[in-house]
């Protein structure tokens, strides 16, 4: 093998290394400043990943945050929560300006930041309790929703 074409093969080994790696922190898709909620709530609850300027996600506690781009959307059926999830708006009847999604079923904290109206139960089975402290504020069996009465600190799911 001749050294230019050694060189030519070392280089093109090194472009596609650079191509197929992935960075170990993704960056934002978009270049708009992130949702002053999103920013929030970044700032409130350690672990969080931005995707973009309208989603962060946080890996460990199995969360997402989407704010949406159209704040006169209607709301929708417990439809709009992906299956499997637990969904929780800004919004009173699934509306508001922004989402927050569990895909576990457990205990979950609702940030500070982030002011609780409506729940959806997008799970096959059992039932997931909004609390206020300890105080039960919204009971939402599977496949249906409910407002929030007062507002709610934490999520309790039941199989």
């Amino acid at each position: 093998m001749t050294r230019a074409t050694s060189a030519l093969l070392a280089g093109l080994v090194g472009i596609l290394l650079a191509m197929t790696s992935a960075p170990a922190f993704a960056a934002p898709s978009d270049d708009a400043e992130p949702d002053p909620q999103i920013t929030a709530m970044l700032e409130e609850v350690p672990g969080g990943v931005l995707i973009d300027s309208r989603h962060a996600v946080w890996p460990e506690l199995a969360m997402e945050l989407t704010v949406h781009a159209d704040k006169a959307r209607s709301a929708r059926s417990v439809g709009s929560c992906a299956t499997n999830s637990i969904c929780v708006y800004n919004g009173l009847s699934l509306g508001g300006t922004s989402t927050l999604t569990f895909g576990t079923c457990g205990n979950h904290t609702i940030p500070s930041t982030f002011s609780a109206k409506s729940l959806a139960n997008a799970r096959t089975s059992g039932y997931v309790q909004a609390r206020n402290g300890s105080a039960v504020v919204a009971t939402v069996y599977a496949g249906n929703w409910a407002n929030i009465s007062g507002g709610a600190t934490s999520l309790r799911c039941y199989l």
